[in-house]
């Protein structure tokens, strides 16, 4: 059976996690990790979403986020 789709708002509180196929890493190295933190940070500066959580562990990390005005916007365009 599908997912259900996710209800995203402006303000909606979400629990973002990435995992690793297999307990692999998501990283190549300590600069892949460093370019993964400055691309969420502009996006996140884009999208007004704000960050209360995170965590990047070798193969998973955890985002903890409130959605953006701009998320909303953007989805709406596509």
């Amino acid at each position: 059976m599908p997912w259900q789709a996710r209800l995203d708002a402006p303000g909606i509180l979400h629990h973002v996690m990435v995992r690793g196929m297999e307990g692999c890493p998501i990283f190549l190295d300590e600069q892949d990790r460093q370019d993964f933190v400055s691309r969420i940070s502009e996006l996140v500066e884009m999208s007004g979403t704000k960050v209360m959580a995170w965590t990047l562990m070798d193969n998973h990390l955890h985002l903890l986020i409130f959605s953006g005005s701009q998320c909303q916007e953007a989805r709406a365009r596509s």
